[in-house]
């Protein structure tokens, strides 16, 4: 009943920057929760940052003062700025979302590569 598709992740070189969206569709009435997960080859899946219906923020130490996520002008519509990217923010992004904790739904992910 919920659909997250992902877009905008993509090649960039150290030091830039990248803008992740996440729209989701369906029965969305009970979503307060999304954020967005990461998972690069060999590493745990981590939690990057996450925003409430309360606009509520929660940002993974490794990404704080980095990137910065919020609500677009829907309510379906979440984003993921990420700037002074690293190497290792190279990952998959997925969004995620849920009635408290963004944990129910999940996207398909898309892609960030970060050279140096």
């Amino acid at each position: 009943q919920v659909r997250l598709v992902e877009s905008g992740g993509g090649l960039v070189q150290a030091g830039g920057s990248l803008r992740l969206s996440c729209v989701a569709s369906g029965f969305i009435s009970n979503i307060n929760a999304m954020g967005w997960y990461r998972q690069a080859p060999g590493k745990q899946r981590e939690l990057v940052a996450t925003i409430t219906s309360g606009i509520s923020t929660n940002y993974a130490d490794s990404v704080k003062g980095r990137f910065t996520i919020s609500r677009a002008g829907a309510k379906n519509t979440v984003i993921l700025e990420m700037n002074s990217l690293k190497p290792e923010d190279t990952a998959v992004y997925v969004c995620a979302a849920g009635r408290v904790v963004p944990t129910t739904y999940w996207g398909q992910g898309t892609r960030v590569t970060v050279s140096s």
